[in-house]
């Protein structure tokens, strides 16, 4: 482009400047241009280049420091140490970083398959593309509900309504239209005739030519202050202060380390080395790589079940949710809404009214809800006599949308809507004959008595209204929205889903409660409610959900499970509420005007039909609109955040009794326990062994309920079950130094093997707080357990790999003394292990 701004050009000179026409590019020529300026992906985020994640698992400070210490042992001659460390350490961060590449790019590929996408033309012909794969002097298509891809200039308009609130604040919708000549406006965001990537349409439709595209664009130069990024779940702060924990013990460690060899005069260069690598071995570095494969196989899994999960993290808020809150279109009825009676005020069928509401329908230029599919669907009309003049589009506070219509040099105004709102506004009624009468109280009562009748049985409801206006009105405002004659009513019938109830009942018994927030008025909900055995408890209106404060809405949240008639600020005001709480809340909704509450919510569900802005702002889609794949989608969360848990527990643990173990053999040796070599063999094979868990079975007692992040019981775990380990190397440490009068090289050799197997074998009784062999793991994980066990044993023996790490070969009597130990190990652990759950099950609150 050039430094002219392109919203001030006329469009002949953007389309000649953009070497483009009213019929798109040339597919070959667009590619071309994708591959020169990039995708058009500015507010996604970006994949961090392998070369980059490699770097980054390298740079940690403690595995600097350790390769400079041990690179400055080989100066002094040790050359051996260094390059067995270098390639311990390399192997361990290859191991981290295969794991985690391939479990993102199993992400990614889930990604694209909801990926947003736009209409463009291509060859002369329209296509639907990826949003990503936009180019400048692309032509795309804008309806109601989508996203703007791009930034550019309108070609052609009608009723073009936009949301701009992302870019400049303003929440109300925005007029656009197509200009010749361009806007002189000063700012883009100013202009009549742009509409702006990131913005959504509310109304209408428009004909985009793409000016700017990914970073060029204005929410591209904005996008790392304009994205709001979510706050990390309760899950993510957890993992962050259990990472605080661990470095502060190890700190620590290193330390006393470093003190006790500096008091027994040991050699420093190779106290340090000892120490850092210590620290290395304990730090939770694995704890990244379990966290993303465990939640890209539940991710993966969700897909098999065609659930697509946009954000990670999400998986463990679905985890933790205690509150979904769920329109109930689609979701507990079947969406299959058809108009099945339109009926004057006498309950008999009109012709008139169907005419009206299918006028109404056919010219609203807003995005078509099911209700005005339903009426277009039933019959057809020849709308050639008609035009349209003007139309007040629909908002959810005044609950109707109206037209303005002129058919041979007559107009009228033609609105449908809830019909409490119709009745309220309309001041006469018609007749079966054609002519109309007073709208008296009498007649207002009778029209919402049959209004509230059909509602019962479970019928949807639009009041139809009409009034003839002068011939020479070419606009309609709200003002205009009074003293309508009212025709009658459009009865539509959505039946309830068949699976909808056996859903709710699940999901009521894995501790998720469901609140329903609907449109609907309070009868046709609690039929539908009834019909599919849910208990709607005490009902809210919007209504009377405005008169509430915040504090009496907690109050009356406990035995609210029905909130009707509410809009979408409502909504959200709904789940704002709910979090205040404490609660974890998810919300499933498809809406052009449920984004806002999507965003909120802690877990934001739509569906592969909803519009692009609700998408967009959604964490998981459901390919199908069941609430019985949200539950599956829990239980996943649940199973993902029991298999991360469990490698927490592990590391804390395994690390704590470590501490213990190594400060008390410093004490009581006159050499270094372990050499810096033995340690981090020690921590590559105890991680080679947990890399099963993110596959491992979870027992079904615990997914039953939400599952929150409890930090308390992870430091109660560790100070109560790592002193085991500890209690049973000093046992390994006596047989050794007393029994086999060990040397340096079997005593390293002894104890390497002792410590390692029973941390490794520790794995099967801390996965489950069932009976060790009540509880079946994965195959996976029994397997790399098993085998690291049988290395471990193995080491000492094999030819060279011995010598490097200066094994020696343990005397029979240790391998006929280890058995018992681990054993002995085993049987300890489990008894305090259901000790420990048992005390932990009598505490207050659990």
């Amino acid at each position: 482009m050039t430094e002219t701004a392109f919203w001030r050009q006329s469009t002949a000179s953007l389309l000649a400047e953009l070497a483009s026409a009213e019929s798109g590019l040339a597919a070959k020529e667009a590619a071309r241009r994708l591959l020169r300026d990039g995708g058009n992906d500015a507010a996604a985020p970006k994949r961090t280049p392998a070369w980059l994640q490699l770097t980054r698992r390298l740079a940690n400070p403690l595995v600097i420091i350790l390769l400079l210490a041990s690179a400055l042992s080989a100066a002094t001659g040790d050359v051996a140490s260094f390059v067995i460390i270098t390639g311990i350490v390399v192997l361990s961060v290859l191991l981290d970083f295969v794991q985690e590449s391939r479990a993102q790019n199993a992400v990614d590929a889930l990604r694209e398959q909801v990926a947003l996408r736009a209409d463009v033309r291509r060859d002369s012909a329209e296509i639907r593309l990826p949003v990503a794969q936009l180019v400048r002097g692309d032509v795309v298509r804008l309806t109601a509900g989508d996203m703007v891809p791009a930034d550019g200039v309108l070609l052609s308009s009608r009723d073009f309504f936009v949301n701009q609130a992302l870019l400049t604040g303003e929440s109300y919708p925005v007029g656009k239209h197509a200009a010749e000549q361009g806007d002189p406006a000063a700012e883009v965001s100013e202009a009549g005739n742009v509409a702006l990537a990131g913005t959504s349409v509310i109304s209408g439709s428009a004909i985009l030519l793409v000016c700017q595209t990914g970073r060029g664009t204005t929410l591209g130069q904005l996008a790392d202050t304009l994205i709001a990024k979510r706050p990390p779940t309760s899950f993510e702060i957890g993992l962050r202060r259990f990472s605080m924990l661990i470095l502060r013990i190890t700190l620590v460690l290193v330390l006393l380390v470093m003190a006790e060899s500096m008091a027994f005069h040991r050699p420093w260069i190779d106290s340090l080395i000892f120490a850092l690598a210590l620290a290395v071995g304990l730090t939770p570095e694995l704890l990244p790589m379990i966290m993303t494969v465990t939640l890209a196989r539940g991710a993966v899994r969700l897909s098999q079940r065609r659930v697509i999960v946009k954000s990670l993290p999400a998986i463990h808020n679905l985890g933790a949710m205690d509150v979904l809150c769920t329109d109930k279109t689609g979701t507990l009825t079947e969406a299959r809404i058809a108009l099945t009676r339109h009926v004057d005020m006498f309950g008999n069928n009109s012709e008139r009214v169907l005419t009206l509401a299918w006028l109404n329908s056919h010219f609203e230029s807003g995005l078509k809800s099911p209700l005005d599919e339903a009426i277009l669907a039933h019959g057809t009309i020849d709308p050639s006599p008609w035009r349209k003049i003007d139309e007040v589009p629909f908002d959810f506070e005044r609950r109707r949308v109206s037209v303005l219509v002129e058919r041979d040099g007559a107009r009228m105004l033609i609105l449908k809507g809830a019909p409490e709102e119709v009745i309220r506004i309309c001041s006469s009624v018609e007749t079966p004959d054609g002519a109309s009468k007073d709208l008296t109280d009498d007649l207002r009562a009778e029209l919402r008595a049959r209004f509230d009748e059909l509602s019962g049985q479970g019928f949807r409801l639009l009041g139809i209204a009409s009034r003839a206006e002068p011939v020479d009105q070419t606009k309609c405002v709200l003002a205009d929205e009074k003293d309508l004659t009212f025709a009658g009513f459009a009865v539509f019938l959505d039946p309830p889903k068949l699976s909808a109830g056996a859903a709710l009942a699940a999901l009521a018994a894995a501790g998720v409660a469901v609140k329903v927030l609907t449109g609907d008025n309070e009868h046709v909900a609690r039929h539908l409610c009834a019909e599919l055995g849910f208990d709607a408890g005490n009902v809210i209106t919007g209504t009377e959900l405005t008169a509430l404060s915040d504090e009496a809405l907690i109050g009356r949240m406990g035995d609210v499970r029905l909130f009707c008639r509410v809009t979408p600020q409502q909504k959200l005001r709904v789940i704002m509420v709910l979090k205040r709480t404490g609660q974890t809340v998810g919300f499933l909704g498809d809406g052009i005007n449920d984004a806002p509450a999507l965003h909120a919510a802690d877990v934001g569900i739509s569906v592969d039909s909803a519009a692009d802005v609700a998408k967009a702002a959604a964490d998981i889609i459901l390919l199908e609109q069941d609430l019985g794949v949200v539950h599956e989608g829990v239980m996943e969360g649940r199973r993902t955040i029991v298999n991360t848990g469990k490698y927490i527990l592990m590391a804390s643990s395994a690390n704590f009794g470590n501490i213990f173990s190594m400060v008390l053999a410093g004490l009581i040796l006159p050499f270094l326990p372990l050499l810096p070599i033995q340690v981090l063999l020690t921590n590559l094979i105890y991680d080679l062994a947990q890399t099963g868990l993110p596959l491992d079975n979870v027992d079904p007692e615990a997914v039953e309920r939400p599952i929150h992040w409890e930090m308390r019981l992870i430091e109660r775990f560790m100070i109560v079950m790592g002193p085991i380990s500890t209690l049973f190397d000093v046992a390994t440490f006596a047989v050794l130094l007393l029994l086999f009068r060990a040397d340096e090289s079997l005593f390293r050799t002894g104890w390497f093997v002792e410590s390692l197997v029973t941390q490794i074998l520790m794995i099967f009784a801390v996965r489950t707080r069932r009976h060790l062999f009540a509880s079946r793991p994965h195959k996976a994980v029994a397997a790399l357990a098993f085998g690291t066990a049988t290395l471990t044993l193995a080491l000492p023996f094999l030819p060279g790999i011995s010598g490097w790490f200066e094994f020696v070969h343990p005397p029979a009597a240790y391998f006929a003394f280890l058995p018992a130990v681990v054993a002995a190990f085993l049987v300890m652990t489990e008894l305090v292990k259901r000790a420990f759950y048992a005390r932990m099950a009598r505490m207050p609150g659990r």
